[in-house]
């Protein structure tokens, strides 16, 4: 993951993250007085309206610039800056909440074992991610801009993880988790910004692939991305991104 976020240029041209998850909510379908863990709450959004229905929350998230966002947007809840993999809660919640947070988080297992031992015995797990095929033809053309740039194998850069319905419930079934519903689907989704979406995208999300590059390299690999993206992905003028989502839901089975 990037070593930290921009948190207001998040929120303010990158807010179809967090508002796609919404309906994510009515999977998690929050009851009064439970116990939630969101995990990888950015800026809180979604965290305030899992609180709205009543359930005391708690948002956690590895960027502490997110999190110092978030407590600004939502002063009256309660926001930590914890890394997924090294959550210290033992069965302390009747559930844990994710949305479009795991695909950054490699080895996948530790992360959802984490996840696991924060659920009581019969808590839910509900989650969305990248699934496989995930941005496809983004990452074809980041790879075209690096080989055309000279870097050699440039799936080094590749910061995310995008698994398949079968993977991803085959570690949580290895965690304990009964799964319950599992849905791969496409979301293609416009972008911000017009003209300039693809690069605002790359800039927030996929900066990783500009790292071996100078500012004029990285200059070139943003007019070769959308070179090869163009015919895909730009009409009228507006951007889109070939988004594929995976969405799980479970619960934490009871010790045998």
């Amino acid at each position: 993951m990037p070593p930290d976020w921009n948190a207001g240029l998040y929120d303010a041209c990158h807010s179809f993250v967090w508002e796609f998850g919404r309906d994510l909510l009515a999977v998690l379908a929050p009851q009064p007085g439970e116990r939630i863990l969101d995990v990888g709450c950015g800026t809180g959004h979604l965290t305030a309206e899992i609180a709205q229905a009543g359930a005391t929350v708690l948002g956690v998230d590895r960027s502490a610039a997110m999190i110092a966002h978030a407590r600004e947007n939502f002063p009256l809840l309660r926001f930590e800056v914890q890394d997924v993999c090294e959550l210290p809660y033992q069965a302390e919640f009747d559930a844990v909440f994710s949305s479009a947070v795991l695909h950054w988080v490699q080895p996948p297992e530790i992360a959802a074992a984490a996840m696991v031992r924060a659920l009581k015995p019969g808590g839910r797990l509900v989650f969305e991610l990248g699934g496989r095929g995930n941005i496809q033809i983004l990452v074809d053309s980041a790879y075209h801009a690096l080989r055309q740039l000279g870097i050699n194998q440039p799936e080094r850069f590749n910061p995310w993880y995008y698994p398949s319905v079968a993977e991803y419930s085959a570690i949580l079934e290895r965690c304990g988790i009964e799964v319950t519903f599992a849905h791969l689907f496409d979301r293609p989704t416009p972008l911000k910004d017009g003209e300039r979406g693809l690069e605002a995208w790359f800039r927030m999300f996929g900066s990783r692939f500009m790292e071996p590059l100078d500012d004029a390299g990285a200059g070139e690999f943003l007019r070769l991305v959308s070179d090869y993206a163009a015919p895909h992905l730009l009409r009228d003028g507006i951007w889109s991104a070939d988004y594929r989502r995976l969405r799980i839901a479970g619960r934490r089975l009871p010790p045998a």
